[in-house]
């Protein structure tokens, strides 16, 4: 199990390195579906007339300060771009159960860039490191990086966004998927992208917003991948293709009508590489909303909702037994006639309210039925002070795996700093931003292949006084697995993952050239996948670093983690990396 654990899980190392930003407020988006009230599409609304406020806070401004359509919000035009190249010395050593260690050099090179201008907006963050094993430890190649981005092709009316990421993810013998790595052997790669067209105009008094991506999420693999992936009878996620429309036109209230009315229809579409698996959601819905004072508004819809879950059976030999391919996943039977796993349709509802007491406070709250029961979903935003911020969003959705990471990404802003493992380089779970921030940790959960409805709740408190940050994340991820019946994956329906992850962080600036990072973290995993199979993760990291003139600087960073499993013996380690680094 050397390395296994070294990556930080759930939370943990999400916000390690949250001292490069003075601020940082999570984002509040809701998973839910109904009115397009931004450009990301599918706030959870089903009002006409979601407010906005430019603080972080959910509105039909897009999270980057940009109009959905193309106007922007007055930010003064900039262009940054800071290549880098960067040499390491690293040092894991395993305490429990076995005394290995492993010691590596690297060399990286890599370009950090932030550009905003009249008609486009957005940050990337591209890493290549090689890795000189010592001893055991091996050599190693690793791409990581991060990206979003806008353009305005039709001013107030049509604007192209996309976004990618590449990292690493370790997976448990339990289809935990714990982000990062410390040791090749024991991660596999993680590639996501998404690109698509926003649409926002007006036809007289009716708004009409709209929104298209089409989606790409792959997870690699490696010998030790497929060993646990059999080892815990886990066909671990390979690729998907996700397609998500939204389309919808309303009034405000008070502009035709005393209540704001709207009209919309979505569309959502995800094929899973694994058994041939496919999800096809389609709603169409009317909406209302009426204003009870000029804080609070009643807000609720009815409609139609068609979505069915289905896939194939996997291929099998002469004796009955299915066939594992060198990836470690259950070959698909291609001439199979495809299972239905899930069908519903039928009447669907919501009820809710919305407060806006001011530009820096939101919250929105929904009940309904939705995917054949009750569902709930909304979010929280605050921003009491331009030093603190209070973010919470409740979601509840049907997807794969790849569904789910792509919406994720998708709702990250497009001004943000990328955090990185300050001894892997991964790029990790959050990002930071002076406006808002977004973290991916509930959407890695178990990366297994089978779709599933997931519900789940994030909250974040960030705090910034003087030079000093502080702040307090946690999160609640419930998956649970749809799989047709007579299928090799029948038996993973029905069965529950849940994740609920804690962090908390304390970083700041010791002078004008120092600084310093400090997180712990605490993730429970459950699964009735397996027996005993239940894993508690924590662990601690301190970061300190120095700059010497405006090219120069270096850093050094400690970590001890572990994870506590009834399954097998507890697994601790402790890592350690010195770094200089020469920036042009």
């Amino acid at each position: 199990m050397a390395g296994k654990f070294t990556a930080l899980s759930g939370a943990g190392l999400m916000l390690a390195a949250v001292a490069g930003s003075a601020s940082q407020s999570a984002s509040a988006q809701s998973l839910g579906y109904g009115s397009v009230s931004g450009a990301d599409g599918g706030s959870g609304g089903g009002s006409a007339e979601a407010g906005s406020d430019g603080a972080g806070v959910s509105g039909p401004h897009d999270s980057s300060g940009t109009l959905p359509g193309g106007g922007h919000s007055g930010k003064r035009e900039r262009l940054k771009i800071t290549p880098y190249i960067e040499a390491l010395q690293v040092i894991s050593a395993d305490l429990s159960p076995g005394d290995a260690v492993l010691t590596w050099s690297a060399l990286a090179a890599g370009v950090d860039g932030n550009f905003q201008g009249r008609r486009s907006e957005g940050t990337f963050s591209v890493r290549y490191e090689h890795g000189f094993g010592w001893g055991r430890a091996e050599d190693r190649d690793v791409i990581s990086g991060l990206a979003r981005g806008g353009v305005t092709i039709v001013p107030q009316a049509v604007s192209l966004e996309a976004g990618a990421l590449a990292t690493r993810t370790s997976v448990d013998v339990n289809g935990a998927s714990l982000p990062g790595s410390f040791d090749q052997n024991r991660s596999t790669h993680l590639y996501s992208l998404y690109a698509g067209p926003n649409l926002s105009t007006h036809a007289g008094d009716v708004a009409v917003t709209g929104t298209y991506r089409i989606g790409y999420t792959e997870v690699g693999s490696n010998q030790l991948v497929a060993q646990n992936a059999q080892l815990s009878n886990v066909d671990v996620f390979d690729h998907s293709v996700t397609h998500n429309a939204e389309l919808h036109a309303g009034t405000r209230a008070g502009e035709i009508l005393p209540v704001g009315l709207g009209a919309g229809v979505g569309y959502y579409q995800e094929d899973v590489s694994n058994l041939d698996q496919q999800v096809k959601d389609f709603h169409a819905r009317l909406d209302a909303t009426l204003p009870v004072s000029s804080t609070v508004a009643l807000v609720g819809g009815i409609g139609y909702e068609d979505v069915t879950v289905s896939s194939r059976d996997v291929l099998r030999d002469a004796s009955g037994a299915p066939v594992i391919g060198s990836d470690g996943r259950w070959v698909t039977d291609g001439g199979a006639p495809r299972q239905i796993a899930y069908d519903t349709s039928g009447f669907i509802w919501d009820a809710g309210v919305t407060w806006r007491p001011s530009r820096r406070t939101a919250l929105e709250a929904h009940v309904g039925r939705r995917y054949g029961s009750t569902t709930y979903y909304g979010s929280f935003g605050w921003r009491a002070t331009r030093r603190s911020s209070v973010n919470i969003s409740v979601y509840d959705n049907i997807a794969g795996f790849g569904g789910q990471f792509g919406t994720a990404l998708a709702e990250l802003p497009r001004d943000f700093d990328v955090l990185r493992d300050p001894v892997s380089g991964d790029v990790i779970s959050c990002v930071s931003s002076l406006e808002q921030g977004s973290c991916l940790t509930s959407a890695f959960g178990a990366v297994r292949s089978a779709v599933f409805r997931a519900r789940g709740v994030q909250a974040s408190y960030a705090l910034q006084v003087g030079r000093f940050g502080t702040g307090i994340a946690a999160g609640y991820d419930r998956r649970k697995f749809i799989a047709a019946p007579g299928t090799i994956l029948a038996g993973a329906n029905g069965r529950i993952d849940e994740n609920t992850w804690l962090s908390a962080w304390f970083n700041g600036r010791i002078d004008r050239d120092s600084s310093f990072s400090t997180t712990i973290y605490a993730d429970w995993y459950r699964t009735d996948f397996i027996a005993d199979g239940d894993g508690t993760a924590l662990g601690a990291t301190a970061t300190y670093g120095r700059a010497f003139g405006q090219h120069i600087s270096a850093n050094a960073a400690i970590s001890i983690q572990g994870i506590q499993r009834r399954q097998v013996d507890d697994y601790w380690n402790a890592s350690a990396v010195l770094g200089v680094r020469y920036s042009f």
